[in-house]
């Protein structure tokens, strides 16, 4: 296999709150089939129906989702500490719930946290230790280990 993620799918219980909230942080996609598409750099976000998304992985859905953290979290890193801040206070406005303040962490570099309306939580960070090619990808660094 390949080391390499094409697409990262959320499953989402209210297809139109959903889109409406990446839309209010200035994402474009497009909606195909009760699904929707975001260009995310080298990959795509999709959007889709949270039972559908589990019927196609081969697994039962909860009626709900269980409360509390569930083991994944997706990653925004900006070029600024200033946007960590920016980033957040939109997220709010958005309807997104802010989870963690922007503040600096254990390792040293500001970052906060947020989640979306059906709970997928985001992490916001600058960290200069992974600087920006020019299309806005990173890469990670050697960190000197096996």
């Amino acid at each position: 296999m390949e080391q390499r993620i094409t697409l990262v799918t959320l499953g989402i219980s209210d297809l139109a709150r959903a889109k409406a909230f990446y839309q209010a942080l200035g994402w474009r996609g497009q909606e195909v089939e009760e699904t929707v598409f975001f260009q995310a750099g080298g990959l795509g976000l999709v959007l889709w129906d949270r039972g559908r998304l589990a019927d196609e992985c081969g697994l039962e859905d909860t009626p709900q989702p269980a409360p509390g953290f569930g083991g994944i979290a997706l990653s925004h890193n900006v070029r600024s500490d200033a946007e960590v801040d920016t980033l957040l206070a939109a997220a709010r406005r958005a309807g997104g719930r802010i989870t963690k303040s922007a503040s600096v962490n254990a390792l040293g570099f500001r970052s906060g946290a947020f989640t979306d309306p059906d709970g997928h939580p985001w992490e916001i960070a600058h960290n200069p230790g992974f600087p920006f090619n020019e299309d806005g990808s990173i890469t990670l660094p050697d960190f000197g280990g096996a």
